[in-house]
């Protein structure tokens, strides 16, 4: 299994980067945050020889898909080939007031946005005219100007992050790998997510084995029980900022705690986000999150992956610590 790590510096990740090539990591990400998410892999990049490097996520709706096609070819021809392009769509207020963009029927915007950065990406590979038309993305025009033509080093694959199943079943459709999301369980996994990438494979015709499944998993863990109360309560946190998202219900509702979203949204209203973690039990924490001594996570995070997922990453929202994971890259890794 493939394991991959964040980079959190935005301005100069490049010891970053060779640390966790350094240490056996077979990935390198970066995401929406702060700061733009693209930026860094370019300067991780150029200080890398074979690590991978993507976005998990960068916003799709944030941007459109001319601009990604370029950013996409650009950055996978700078790393020679290591780069994969990760999309997500964030929720409806954040496109609206953060991004002052458009929103409309996410599941079909992504699908759509994903066939037309193929399709210009097609184009500029086979010198062909473009011309795709969507319900809401067309891209008609390209002259040779700004068509950079073949890619050097091939095209980059298209991951996509989705929680409900309409979403997921697009991802299997239409793009090359999937990104489960953090606010997850074993059994969300098993019921909702898995089931929803194979009617997408199957509606285009493609075998689980021509695609590939990142799982991201949050970890609590520590040197000692002090620790893994620090790394527990911080979680707890984190579980509750998720679950009070309506979009995130459906994992609850595989549980029977869905009314648990309701509460926590309500919290969210009143600016009471001290109180929110108290909602969280221990059950859901253990549910979502892999706990306990640091010895024991490489088995349990694999067998979160049933036997699908060929990547994995680690969350951990209490520490930045690299040192920490030593011992469960090499055991993941070694796991194959």
């Amino acid at each position: 299994m493939k394991v991959d790590a964040p980079l959190y510096s935005f301005d100069a990740p490049e010891d970053e980067v060779r640390g966790l090539e350094a240490k056996g990591y077979a990935g390198a990400f970066t995401y929406e945050g702060p700061h733009d998410p693209f930026f860094p892999l370019l300067l991780a990049a150029r200080a890398s020889r074979s690590i991978e490097l993507y976005t998990a996520v960068a916003i799709g709706f944030a941007r459109n898909p001319m601009i990604l096609a370029n950013i996409g070819w650009d950055l996978q021809a700078i790393s020679k080939g290591r780069f994969m392009l990760g999309l997500g769509t964030q929720i409806k207020p954040h496109i609206e007031k953060r991004f002052d963009m458009p929103w409309s029927k996410p599941a079909t915007r992504m699908r759509e946005m994903v066939l037309a950065i193929k399709s210009i990406w097609h184009a500029w590979e086979n010198g062909e005219r473009l011309d795709f038309r969507g319900e809401i993305y067309s891209n008609t025009l390209m002259t040779p100007m700004f068509n950079p033509g073949p890619a050097p080093y091939g095209l980059p694959p298209i991951f996509l992050a989705g929680v409900g199943p309409r979403m997921t079943e697009v991802c299997g459709e239409v793009a090359d790998g999937f990104f489960v999301h953090p606010f997850g369980t074993r059994r969300s996994f098993e019921e909702l997510t898995l089931p929803a990438l194979d009617r997408g494979l199957e509606a285009s015709d493609r075998s689980p084995d021509a695609f590939s499944i990142s799982l991201q998993v949050m970890v609590c863990t520590g040197k000692n029980d002090e620790e893994i109360d620090r790394a527990r309560q911080a979680t707890k946190q984190q579980i509750a900022f998720y679950g009070s998202t309506p979009a995130y219900r459906p994992v609850l509702e595989c549980h029977g705690w869905g009314d648990l979203q309701e509460e926590l949204n309500r919290l969210t209203k009143q600016g009471k986000w001290g109180e929110m973690s108290g909602l969280i039990s221990d059950e859901l924490l253990e549910a979502i999150a892999v706990c306990g001594p640091v010895g024991g996570v490489a088995t349990r995070v694999a067998d979160r992956a049933l036997g699908r997922a060929d990547r994995v990453s680690l969350v951990a929202h209490w520490t930045r610590d690299p040192e920490i994971w030593d011992d469960v890259v090499r055991d993941l890794t070694a796991a194959g």
